[in-house]
């Protein structure tokens, strides 16, 4: 399965993804690249989409994406608040729906 973290979540979190293949947006030479077009993008290329952007989910048509997409709601999106929300996602990976967003909270 392959992962794919927004710009604005610090790159040091792709560690906690073990076994996983995990890029993040500036690896991929996409940074400022808006979120209609990064969907499209990182749909031909990853399985889940990452991010921290609560407003994606209703500022895109998901289901026109095949893409699943994991929102984490943390008190900030510095690595410390961030950790803390793996073991879940860990947990729904395998059941994330390509075209849907689930939200995380801490």
């Amino acid at each position: 399965m392959k992962l794919l973290l927004d710009e604005c979540i610090d790159r040091k979190l792709a560690r906690e993804f073990v076994g996983y293949e995990v890029k993040t947006v500036p690896q991929m030479g996409w940074t400022g690249t808006k979120n209609g077009q990064l969907l499209t993008l990182a749909a031909a290329e990853f399985d889940v989409f990452i991010t921290v952007d609560r407003n994606l989910s209703f500022q895109q048509n998901l289901p026109e994406f095949d893409i699943a997409v994991i929102v984490l709601q943390a008190s900030s999106n510095r690595l410390a608040d961030l950790k803390p929300q793996i073991p879940k996602v860990l947990a729904i990976l395998s059941t994330a729906i390509k075209g849907q967003a689930v939200v995380i909270n801490t």
